[in-house]
């Protein structure tokens, strides 16, 4: 890894929790991270109830859009993090990969995304202390 450690968070639309995961990691990792997302198959646009959820804690993920997933941006990230993007993702040797297995917030209502919108907020606090990264102040 370099100096500043860059991690890659890619689900299949890059709408709901890649979006909150990069959100997070922005948020808590600051200026020690640097934070890509990105998708096998991109929506249109950011699911409104992941905005919503994340608003909640005070993180404003309203300006991103769902990119689609280059071997660039994979190639570019010292860790990847995939989100049931499945075989659409490309491996590198030498990357960290890490498969973190979320329920999709895709169609569910702010009730049912708030629990994996704290799964993946308890995730990134874990991946930045095991990356060295003083983590900010953790929302609530």
């Amino acid at each position: 890894m370099t100096d500043k450690p860059s991690v890659l968070f890619v689900c299949v639309h890059n709408a709901g929790r890649s979006q909150m995961a990069a959100g997070f990691l922005r948020a808590l990792g600051g200026d020690g991270v640097e934070v890509r997302s990105a998708g096998s198959a991109p929506a249109d646009q950011i699911n409104p109830v992941a905005v919503e959820a994340m608003a909640e804690l005070g993180i404003d993920i309203t300006a991103e859009q769902p990119k689609v997933l280059t071997t660039d941006a994979v190639q570019a990230s010292d860790v990847v993090i995939t989100m049931g993007c499945g075989d659409a993702c490309p491996i590198f040797p030498g990357k960290r990969y890490e498969d973190w297995e979320l329920q999709d917030p895709a169609g569910q209502g702010i009730e049912a995304v708030r629990p994996i919108r704290d799964e993946i907020r308890g995730r990134i606090v874990a991946l930045l202390e095991d990356l060295g990264v003083v983590a900010a102040a953790v929302p609530n």
